[in-house]
């Protein structure tokens, strides 16, 4: 067989059986052998959308995403996406177009340096440079990717490689690998472990900080146990959304910048903090000399680069953090538990003064109000959650969502935490949907991040991908806005979208349902319409670009909250006749 047909076989030999991507004159052999495939394709109308749906694709199932570009422009047009994949420790396997191996640095049409520029996003990098190594290649590529700290692997695929004969029976797929400098640790050191459980058992307010390791390494189910026997109290980060369900009483939802009060005033006044499977970024930890001052802080995870990092680590444990909670959970009848009644009253305090989801009928319409009638109309539809995905876009959408939706379940809620990549929301939601058909996939994005990949709209319409897309439209940049108004002495500068586009009308010149929802009392039965239409569909939310959630200072202590006060938008009309107009001299050469 051609080589193009050997990639083909490799990645089903590795259970994928749906790819995203765009042809181009460099994987053509690639797209001709797929042409006689039972592999599906999905064909994204630009790269970066490829990307983005597959890493929804792993995120929604767990199994690693695919995509695919042609050379050059097709494969920098996938940086973006590969990037916030690997903030996010999402396993992604992309595999680019690249000239015939004689013309590689003779800056050949459609050539660009692939491995050069991937290199620093992703967990490993792959050039194909003789046929034989497809099959070690693609093993390798979904066992790095999926194994240790999930992450990106890029497989630079020059053309000639693709049309080369292949001998399968010389060299089988799946091949046998053996990856002598990869060997990531996954349990962890029982002495560590044994210490750490010491400290739990003498500890009067402890906290747990659960972030997107628990997702990954599936120790939710641990993570509860372990919570309820010792009664400890856990926030999370953005990342780790739905590893613990925040309706139960001892959740105190997502600490940090955009956190709630409960999550950060618990971890501030914590004696002993238990931070499972998150990287302790600058967003959650605030002012590093102020944060958890009076915490002894145990840390674990599968990444030993992460330990120690960013803030001080009394009990370092690297290792999978269902694992490593299993043997905790193991030695918990050898431990004595304090009497934190106490502690647990404080905490109940705390979740008490956290901002409350108000019912507000106010018109334009709060973002609060929105949150609270989807998540009834869910419930409604889905009592517990389990078959429900959000997606959510970058900025003010996000966190409005972030803060109040109350996730029940892993898997269900996905937003991109480490790049924070606007133009994520929409198409990660096409990769979750295809990856749980029979799951509500609902994307709630800003206009702003939604316009950066709109043109997706004609993929959910060719492929009739029925999900639900929510625009926050307050035709504002919303999260710059509110950083000028606060910071920036209310000089509002570049962050007025305009009246274009006509959202609904955009949606409907793809053929797609569409409607505008202005005031609060319409806003339950369009939802329901379109959730249960089955169809694509498309709400332009029409919210008050003024409303804005308090938050914490960038370098702040993470107790010091700001509350924005109400500034209305103030745009400035700049039409190209005044841009004229301003003495622009035209020279002749």
């Amino acid at each position: 067989m051609k080589g193009a047909e050997a990639i083909i076989k490799a990645l089903k030999a590795e259970g994928v059986d749906i790819i995203f991507g765009y042809p181009g004159g460099a994987m053509l052999p690639f797209y001709d052998a797929l042409y006689e495939s039972d592999l599906i394709h999905i064909l994204t109308r630009h790269e970066q959308a490829a990307a983005h749906a597959e890493e929804g694709y792993a995120r929604a199932s767990g199994k690693a995403g695919v995509c695919v570009s042609t050379s050059g422009p097709g494969a920098t047009n996938l940086v973006t996406g590969i990037a916030t994949a690997y903030a996010d420790s999402s396993p992604v396997i992309a595999i680019t177009g690249q000239v015939p191996t004689k013309l590689i640095g003779n800056d050949a049409f459609q050539e660009i340096d692939a491995l050069g520029i991937f290199m620093p996003i992703t967990k490993h990098n792959y050039q194909i440079k003789k046929v034989e190594e497809i099959p070690e290649v693609i093993r390798a590529s979904f066992e790095i990717a999926t194994t240790g700290r999930p992450g990106p692997v890029h497989i630079d695929l020059p053309k000639d490689i693709q049309t080369a004969e292949f001998d399968i029976e010389k060299y089988p797929i799946p091949a046998k690998i053996d990856l002598p400098g990869y060997k990531p640790k996954t349990k962890g050191h029982p002495l560590q472990i044994k210490k750490a459980m010491k400290l739990i058992e003498e500890s009067e307010r402890p906290v747990i900080l659960a972030g997107g390791g628990v997702i990954l390494s599936q120790a939710y189910n641990e993570l509860l146990l372990f919570a309820e026997i010792l009664k400890i109290p856990v926030a999370t980060t953005l990342m780790g959304k739905g590893c613990f369900p925040e309706e139960h009483p001892l959740s105190l939802g997502m600490a940090g910048m955009h956190g709630t009060k409960a999550a950060n005033y618990a971890i501030n006044e914590s004696d002993v903090l238990i931070a499972i499977g998150c990287r302790f970024s600058d967003r959650v930890t605030g002012d590093i000399n102020s944060f958890a001052p009076d915490a002894k802080i145990i840390h674990i995870d599968i990444d030993p680069a992460e330990i120690g990092k960013n803030v001080r680590v009394d009990i370092p444990i690297v290792g999978d953090a269902k694992n490593v909670l299993n043997d905790m959970l193991n030695l918990i009848n050898t431990i004595k538990i304090k009497n934190r009644e106490d502690w647990l009253s404080r905490i109940k305090y705390l979740q008490k003064i956290s901002i409350p989801l108000m019912d507000f009928n106010d018109k334009p319409i709060k973002p609060q109000k929105f949150v609270k009638e989807l998540r009834e109309v869910l419930k409604e539809i889905d009592s517990n959650l389990k078959n429900t995905i959000i997606t959510t876009d970058v900025g003010q959408n996000q966190m409005w969502m972030a803060h109040y939706f109350k996730v029940l379940s892993p898997r269900s809620f996905i937003s991109s935490g480490g790049l924070g990549t606007m133009g994520f929301g929409f198409p990660a939601g096409i990769g979750a949907k295809i990856a749980k058909p029979y799951k509500n996939v609902i994307c709630v994005t800003g206009d702003g991040g939604f316009l950066m990949n709109s043109q997706e709209l004609a993929t959910i319409r060719e492929y009739d991908i029925p999900i639900v897309i929510c625009i926050f439209d307050n035709r504002t940049l919303g999260m710059v806005y509110q950083w000028q108004n606060l910071y920036y002495g209310k000089r509002q500068s570049q962050v007025h979208l305009g009246e274009s586009p006509d959202f609904v009308k955009l949606a409907e010149s793809y053929g797609i349902k569409a409607d505008r929802i202005t005031s609060p009392d319409e806003i339950k039965e369009k939802l329901r319409d379109a959730i249960l239409s089955g169809e694509p569909y498309l709400l332009d939310v029409v919210i008050d670009p003024a409303e804005a959630l308090p938050m914490v200072p960038p370098g702040g202590k993470i107790t010091e909250f700001v509350y924005p006060e109400r500034v209305e938008p103030q745009p400035k009309s700049i039409k190209f006749k005044n841009i004229s107009e301003k003495n622009i001299e035209e020279k002749s050469y």
